[in-house]
């Protein structure tokens, strides 16, 4: 059945956010290029996320057939993540005025990103009478399984209102097999209505380049030993593990250290705004904050340019439903050492180095091996290349039409069964 029109949620974080600070990151980037792509391909796409700022417009183009809707619910500034769960119902209230003049019918699917968002859609699928395809991005039972020690866990009333999502929606997007298999064992998802869509990569934007370029143009010295983390700086992305590490190395060998330029790119978020200069002052209290340099987010070409300067890009979340990051760094010919949590395996595949823990003497070692290795480094970066094009956007947003189309014809089906009078009119 065809697609003409989705209604996106986005309820904490806007897609025109910069990713990398806050609490945008990762999801804001799949929200942006899975609407861009829909477009593309003759779908309009409304994207509906909380007003943040007095002066946001209602409506904001965002590409051809794209538009945010800025929704009021509660106070534009000073209201964090964890306390949103309070402004759904005048969330759901402003979704409501704002489409109220639209006709039966008027969006075939709703797609609601993390569980704010799928309490929302929840609502507003059943009143459209719609399937909600709703994707989770992260766990609140898989984030608490996996904590930094330094953490705290997610509430139980998330837990609950994720589960509830999980039992209403008509599909949930899991990106990798991993997270499909989680949703069935720890949310009792029904398997069938489970399906894996890799998230992608703007392999336009992230490809291979002149590393002696990208250096000169971000002011690196060509010598450098460049070790790159980007996202946000929160305990579970874990960069601490990058800086400690960097400790480590100096250790080992004192004489690396007018070379080594450790650069961080992001701004502190989530339980991270509690502690925004941890990272800075962890540096100093292990006498490297003289070869760490922290940097605000980047637009998305000065940060392909940092993948294409790095000799290793270190990926050490706690926990990611996929790793953009890791991609993306891939698709531009880095060297990814990562994490073996979540979807960081199927994001890294054997193209990069997974670690199995958090220890900074064997992260510092890895390091080590990849920097002495020339060899090593060069087969890495090619697999790395080759890897990353199995995930173009076009690719997730086929799927993500199939998956739409798939929904909108079992309910249509079910409204037949159920309802023959009604699906006649």
């Amino acid at each position: 059945m065809s697609v003409q029109r989705v209604a996106m949620l986005s309820v904490h974080t806007s897609p025109l956010d910069q990713p990398g600070s806050g609490d945008a990151g990762g999801m804001n980037v799949y929200v942006v290029e899975t609407a861009r792509q829909l477009a593309a391909r003759g779908v309009e796409v409304e994207i509906f996320t909380r007003r943040t700022a007095a002066d946001q417009p209602a409506t904001v183009p965002m590409a051809p057939g794209v538009v945010v809707h800025h929704v009021d619910a509660g106070p534009y500034e000073g209201l964090s993540k964890d306390e949103l769960p309070g402004q759904l119902c005048a969330f759901t209230a402003g979704l409501s005025r704002v489409l109220a003049a639209a006709p039966d019918g008027y969006y075939d699917v709703v797609h609601s990103h993390y569980w704010l968002s799928g309490q929302v859609g929840w609502l507003v699928a059943d009143r459209w009478r719609v399937p909600l395809v709703h994707t989770m991005h992260t766990m609140a039972r898989v984030k608490n399984a996996q904590l930094a020690a330094d953490d705290v866990p997610e509430p139980p009333g998330r837990e609950i209102g994720e589960a509830q999502v999980v039992e209403v929606a008509d599909r949930l997007v899991a990106s990798t097999d991993r997270e499909a298999e989680e949703l069935v064992d720890l949310y009792a998802a029904d398997p069938a209505s489970v399906v894996v869509v890799p998230p992608g990569v703007d392999l336009t934007t992230f490809a291979p380049g002149d590393q002696d370029a990208a250096r000169e143009g971000l002011a690196v010295p060509a010598d450098a030993l460049l070790l790159l983390y980007v996202g946000r700086i929160q305990p579970l992305k874990a960069p601490d593990v990058l800086v400690r590490a960097a400790a480590e190395l100096l250790e080992r060998r004192p004489e690396l250290r007018e070379r080594l330029h450790v650069a961080v790119l992001g701004g502190a978020s989530g339980r991270g705004l509690e502690a925004p200069d941890s990272l800075r002052e962890l540096a100093a209290e292990l006498g490297v904050d003289d070869v760490v340099h922290l940097h605000p987010p980047v637009s998305r070409e000065t940060l392909a340019a940092w993948y294409r300067a790095a000799d290793v890009v270190a990926v050490p979340s706690y926990n990611e439903s996929f790793g953009l990051v890791a991609v993306e760094a891939q698709a531009s010919g880095a060297v990814v050492l990562a994490a073996d949590r979540g979807g960081l395996p199927t994001a890294v595949g054997d193209a990069g180095i997974l670690l199995g823990d958090h220890d900074s003497a064997r992260w510092a070692a890895e390091i080590t091996r990849v920097l002495d290795d020339p060899a090593l480094a060069a087969e890495l970066s090619v697999r790395a290349r080759a890897h990353a094009q199995d995930f173009g956007w076009d690719r997730t947003t086929d799927r993500l039409l199939e998956v739409y189309r798939g929904a909108v014809a079992e309910r249509a089906a079910r409204e037949a069964t159920t309802n023959p009078q009604e699906a006649i009119r």
